[in-house]
């Protein structure tokens, strides 16, 4: 992760409504309710976006309680009291609602249609690790000073592999390691998940690691399941502060982390909302002081300006949104078309929540920046459950190229979309080649850089091979001991 990391990020949610209000409306129709109580905080959806028994069977239950219509253990409405009744809308245009979307929503969704795979290794060899007597629960792999980083298993553990992929203990820690930032060739800062449960328990942390020594000391804890950490100057005193992404689950936030005069830190929010995914640092407004860019995953699922306002603080900007049945799963900004202004490429894909059905507007996106970055997409590929993406001149030719995994591909009849390197060839078209890497492991975390020393750039994924299965009657068909494989790129002779 940045793996996200990713990661490999588990447990969005699907937050339909902003919570109960007193006002009811006047007989308004299934469309008319929709708009105003399912729309109110985030994207509107509409009942073609799922199908018919995901709407009513998961989706719709989840939601209801948030506008305040209560619900039974298996899923039922009931209606209380009128006296007792604090909701959104009344019992009787809640069942609207629902027969609104009973009526419209398909029986199943059509798959996008997308250019062939083309099935190939591409410039990619293959080299493994020796496989594990337990399954590999991966979940962070990064590459650093030519070694690679990983945590895996559930464990409270960083570990270190050499260029032989041996592996030991670089660092204990308190609990599963889910993203790293290396400060230097000796020092990094390490996140710690707390849980990989989707529950709100403050028990992750920001540790620093002496990769030496193999001492630590706390940054930041009592994190409600961080997953990444950014560093940078915030307040221009000459000591390093940390952007906290605290993904959580009905609770977290984007959290600042400053370094005081005694080396210890203070922590406070930046946006208190959960799902924070993923972070960049930037002197985006060019005025000297580093900004940030966050892509947030709940509910009202986008991405987030935050221009320092040079006092300690923030000023925040929408400036994408996303359907809250995205399951935004990743985002890289860079220039694209070469006219000096950051492009973005988003991936969409989470599945492990309240609709667990292959989506058609999973995938990956690039949005070119109109100018103060207002994006305008400019190209789809679909990819079911797509979960992370890297942009680079992977073949060396002056052009952008991307590197795709989908944890929650649709393994039953697509397995190979779980990693596609996707080459451009023309401005804008992308050629996708399927690596046939499926067969290894089920891919949650990605990293990329010249781990060979040979000028070109070399690919890591993370095999996290149990659970979080959707399909029925699938078994997985891919390696469950090896912890991660090296896409090694022979681009450079």
């Amino acid at each position: 992760m940045n793996n996200v990391h990713r990661f490999w990020v588990i447990g969005l949610s699907l937050l339909m409504g902003c919570g109960p209000t007193s006002e009811t409306k006047k007989e308004p129709d299934g469309a008319e309710l929709v708009a105003t109580h399912c729309s109110g905080c985030h994207l509107p959806v509409k009942p073609e976006q799922l199908d018919k028994e995901t709407w009513l069977k998961h989706v719709l239950p989840a939601m209801a309680p948030k506008l305040g219509i209560p619900t039974t253990a298996n899923g039922e409405y009931y209606q209380v009291a009128n006296n007792q009744q604090k909701s959104a809308l009344s019992f009787a245009e809640w069942t609207q609602l629902v027969a609104y979307f009973e009526k419209n929503a398909p029986d199943s969704l059509k798959a996008a249609p997308r250019e062939a795979l083309k099935q190939d290794w591409s410039i990619f060899a293959l080299e493994k690790p020796s496989e594990s007597p337990e399954s590999a629960l991966t979940t962070m792999v990064q590459f650093h000073e030519g070694k690679i980083y990983s945590g895996q298993n559930g464990q409270p553990t960083l570990y270190a592999w050499d260029k032989t992929l041996r592996r030991s203990e670089a660092a204990t820690l308190n609990s599963p390691v889910v993203n790293a930032a290396f400060v230097s060739p000796t020092e990094a800062v390490v996140t710690t998940i707390g849980t990989l449960l989707a529950v709100d328990q403050p028990v992750g942390e920001v540790v620093n690691v002496d990769l030496r020594t193999k001492k630590t000391k706390v940054i930041a804890n009592a994190l409600i399941r961080p997953i990444q950490s950014v560093p940078g100057d915030f307040n221009k005193d000459g000591r390093t502060d940390w952007i906290i992404c605290g993904f959580g689950h009905n609770q977290g936030g984007l959290y600042l982390s400053v370094q005081q005069a005694d080396g210890s830190y203070q922590t406070q929010p930046i946006r208190a909302e959960a799902g924070a995914t993923q972070v960049v640092v930037d002197d985006f407004n060019k005025d000297g002081w580093p900004d940030c860019m966050a892509l947030f995953a709940h509910g009202d699922e986008g991405l987030w300006l935050f221009t320092n306002d040079q006092k300690g603080g923030f000023e925040a900007r929408n400036v994408q949104r996303f359907l809250p049945l995205a399951g935004s799963t990743s985002f890289q900004l860079i220039d694209l078309n070469k006219d000096g202004q950051l492009d973005l490429v988003y991936t969409s894909g989470d599945n492990s929540d309240y609709s667990k059905i292959l989506k058609p507007y999973h995938g990956v996106y690039t949005f070119i920046n109109q100018g103060d970055f207002k994006f305008k997409q400019q190209w789809f590929y679909p990819v079911n459950g797509s979960t992370k993406v890297i942009a680079a001149d992977f073949d060396q030719d002056g052009d952008m190229d991307l590197a795709t995994i989908a944890f929650f591909a649709d393994f039953k009849r697509t397995p190979e979309e779980s990693f596609i390197y996707f080459e451009q060839e023309a401005n804008g078209h992308f050629v996708p080649h399927a690596v046939p890497a499926h067969a290894y492991g089920r891919w949650i975390c990605m990293d990329a850089q010249d781990w060979d020393g040979d000028g070109d750039l070399d690919i890591v994924l993370g095999n996290y091979s149990r659970g979080f299965n959707n399909q029925d009657d699938y078994k997985p068909n891919w390696n469950m001991q090896l912890p991660f494989i090296v896409l090694r790129n022979k681009t450079r002779k």
